[in-house]
């Protein structure tokens, strides 16, 4: 599909990488619309993209709250007429181990709202705004996309119980998806990157951060316009659906 004159909703789009990729697709020409719980940060991304010469409009959500999913994605047909991609960037991630153990006794446990926090968001969320998309896409008989955004720890990692099991599920979601959405027109996708040059990482200790460094073959972290070009890709390859694009350096083996 051409991004020219598309209209993408782009979940997590006030900052980082959501809204590197909506810089990436309005730079194309598409029309954007941003959704994000923090309305500043959004008016502010808005703007910008406003500037570049296309449409776009913010729109505050809470994306685990299924009524406001609702009432978002009713209310981007309505403003922008159709729907032709989503990229669900919106994520959370709250590391900690399954059991904390001293001299042989469990003296703390993962808890439950710890673990249940981290998929509402990243797997309910994302689950709540496909099925909207593609509801919307569907009624308007507009072609799309759906691209999910996983993670290189899906296949586990320590220290990562919560946030593995939720980029395990948001990869498989687009492979169920991406076979049962393709008589409608809709592909999907989904981007697993290790770890990304963005404030979450520059807030690292330094000397973890140059130790996971030393680990990537590339030498580097990731570069949010790498990812938002990874997005670019599949949402242009109308002959890539239901698979994940590893954008990792080269991390997992």
């Amino acid at each position: 599909m051409q991004l020219k004159d598309s209209v993408i909703a782009i979940t997590g789009a006030a900052q980082g990488l959501g809204k590197a990729i909506a810089l990436e697709f309005a730079a194309q020409g598409a029309h954007i619309a941003l959704l994000d719980m923090q309305a500043e940060a959004l008016d502010a991304a808005a703007a910008e993209l406003i500037a570049i010469g296309v449409k776009a409009k913010g729109f505050v959500v809470n994306v685990t709250d299924e009524t406001q999913v609702e009432n978002t994605f009713a209310a981007i047909i309505a403003e922008f007429g159709q729907l032709n991609g989503l990229i669900n960037s919106a994520g959370i991630m709250r590391d900690g181990m399954l059991l904390k153990v001293k001299e042989g006794k469990v003296v703390d446990k993962m808890s439950r709202q710890q673990f249940q926090s981290v998929l509402d968001v990243n797997v309910t969320g994302t689950f709540l705004c496909s099925r909207e998309a593609a509801a919307q896409m569907v009624e308007t008989k507009s072609k799309g996309v759906i691209i999910n955004l996983s993670s290189v720890s899906r296949a586990g990692n320590m220290g990562q119980t919560i946030y593995s099991a939720s980029k395990a599920a948001v990869a498989t979601m687009t492979v169920s998806w991406g076979k049962e959405l393709a008589r409608f027109g809709i592909r999907t996708g989904c981007i697993a990157p290790g770890l990304v040059d963005t404030a979450m990482a520059q807030q690292m200790r330094p000397e973890m951060r140059e130790l996971f460094i030393k680990s990537v073959p590339a030498g580097r972290l990731a570069d949010v316009s790498e990812l938002a070009h990874a997005a670019k890709f599949i949402f242009e390859n109308d002959y890539f659906t239901g698979r994940t694009l590893e954008l990792d350096g080269g991390t997992r083996v």
